[in-house]
């Protein structure tokens, strides 16, 4: 099921919170949605998911909005925060969902296993570490085994172990049972190991969508290579004497564009140039992320012709 939202626009007062943001999210594929604090992610998440009304624009399930769903507990899963009442038990926070939702209790005890909280289905929820919360919300989701997921910062709490389980988890959801999964974070690292493709969004715009080889291709620095050698000006002239650019780092290293490793070892050999190190330099997502986002406000700018007011929504 495709998601695809289409000019969403959302202002707080004087605040434009999101503005005429679009994007798509692909069923089969895990799709990060990046930004910095106040870019707006949140907002959108609940204006995708009915629970905030946009000034303009719309967002869809294979061309529904989520209140026009026949079955929405059946289409879309989503967690975009975890509250539980202390005293009840796992197991019975997830059966109140399921008589809510016309769903058989014994989806209570299948989601646990899936979300690796069997032995805990007994335990009061106030007795839950973080990332058992997290866990809990994310079984909550899946109650009405939907085809889409919609989660906010995930693995938040989650220990390394945890992050693992929900890379290999959310993969599995997307990739072999062939669900579209939405995921919202700010570990930036994980997301590079989990997501097939990724939204970016500063001051409620979209700033870059793609997969990250995409993103990759298109960063600045994207096909540099890192040099370093006792002769590094020399090398230096000889580089950019054919086109090179090249950029001292100090300490005998060299940053170049437009050149590969091999053909900048070819030129170093033919001008008798010792080398100590030579390897390509590929982008990381964190760095092609604060390329992207550099200079890009935290907070969403006021609305055009309305007077700034304090705060921002994220």
């Amino acid at each position: 099921m495709r998601v695809e939202v289409r000019g969403l626009t959302k202002s707080f007062g004087a605040v434009r919170a999101v503005s005429d943001l679009g994007f798509t999210v692909e069923p089969g594929q895990v799709t990060g949605f990046l930004g910095p604090n106040g870019a707006g992610k949140t907002t959108t998440l609940r204006m995708v998911l009915g629970l905030i009304r946009p000034d303009a624009g719309t967002a869809t399930f294979d061309g529904v909005p989520y209140p026009d769903l026949p079955d929405p507990t059946r289409t879309v899963g989503a967690v975009l925060e975890t509250a539980f009442h202390p005293a009840r038990s796992g197991r019975n926070h997830l059966r109140v969902y399921c008589r809510a939702a016309g769903l058989p209790l014994r989806r209570a005890d299948e989601v646990l296993h899936q979300v690796g909280l069997s032995d805990a289905g007994s335990r009061r929820a106030g007795s839950y570490s973080l990332g058992m919360r997290q866990r809990l919300a994310l079984a909550a989701a899946l109650l009405g085994d939907p085809g889409v997921l919609v989660l906010d910062e995930p693995a938040n709490g989650l220990d390394p172990e945890g992050i693992q389980w929900l890379r290999g988890f959310l993969r599995h959801l997307a990739h072999d049972q062939g669900r579209t999964v939405l995921v919202s974070s700010h570990l930036l690292s994980e997301v590079e190991q989990t997501v097939d493709r990724v939204v970016i969004v500063g001051a409620g715009r979209l700033v870059r969508e793609g997969s990250i080889a995409e993103l990759r291709a298109g960063a600045a620095n994207g096909g540099t290579v890192l040099v370093r050698s006792p002769e590094a000006a020399r090398l230096a002239e000889v580089l950019r004497a054919e086109g090179s650019q090249v950029v001292a780092d100090g300490d005998g290293a060299l940053t170049v564009t437009g050149r590969t490793a091999a053909e900048i070892g070819s030129r170093a050999f033919a001008a008798g140039v010792e080398l100590h190190e030579l390897r390509p330099h590929t982008s990381g997502l964190e760095e092609i992320y604060f390329q992207l986002t550099a200079g890009q406000e935290q907070f969403a700018a006021p609305t055009p012709g309305v007077p700034a007011a304090e705060g921002a929504a994220r």
